[in-house]
Order: structure tokens, then sequence, then C-alpha cells
């Protein structure tokens, strides 16, 4: 029963839904999402995380984090770097997660003087 217990506190992990059409991750209720868009990079494509969307009623639940793991997941498995413009992959998520900075694009910068 203890185990029962247990289980029924611990909060369920959302399904998160690629919306490849939209270019969105999505909870399957589509309230909260995170939107990017494709670029060109050196040597390939670029996912650029631009917005990352929880509706106040859904704050607090860890919503923004999966729909980041998410999107950080399927640029890692379709060999994508990642812009983080978004303000909240930035400045909260990549610092609380810092095994996803492997994937954050690297831009070589040159000097053509």
């Amino acid at each position: 029963m203890a185990t029962t217990a247990a289980a029924a506190a611990k909060p369920e992990v959302p399904k998160i839904v690629w919306n490849e059409k939209d270019q969105k991750f999505e909870t399957e209720d589509k309230e909260a999402y995170l939107e990017y868009q494709l670029r060109l990079g050196n040597g390939g494509k670029v996912m650029d995380i631009t917005h990352t969307y929880v509706p106040s009623s859904k704050r607090g639940l860890g919503l923004a984090g999966h729909l980041c793991v998410a999107a950080f997941s399927h640029a890692q498995s379709n060999s994508l770097s990642v812009i983080p413009s978004c303000s909240y992959v930035s400045d909260t998520f990549l610092p609380r997660n810092s095994s996803w900075k492997s994937v954050v694009y690297k831009e070589e910068l040159k000097s053509y003087i």
C-alpha cells in the first residue's frame, strides 16, 4: 500500500508532443509550448528556441523544463545545435541543466580584417 501512496504523490510526467508543422513542442492540451525556428549555421541546421510559454494556471509544475528537455533531446538526436534565444532557456534552464550545454550552438568568430 505504501508503494501506491508514493506513486500517487509523485507528479506525472506530462506528454510532450513534437508539432513539426508549426515548429513547436507542446503539451497534449496545447496550452504550454516551446517555439523554435530552424536556421542554417556553420556546417548544418540549427534549432533557434525563440519562446517558451506556460499558462499561469500551470506554472510551477516544471512544464517549461519538460518542454526544453524534449527540444534539446530532439536536437541532439537529429544532430542539431541549439541557439537559446528564449530567456527562459538561456537564463534558467541551461544554468540548472549544464549537461545540455554541449548541444548549444557555438559560432566560430572569424575576423575578416
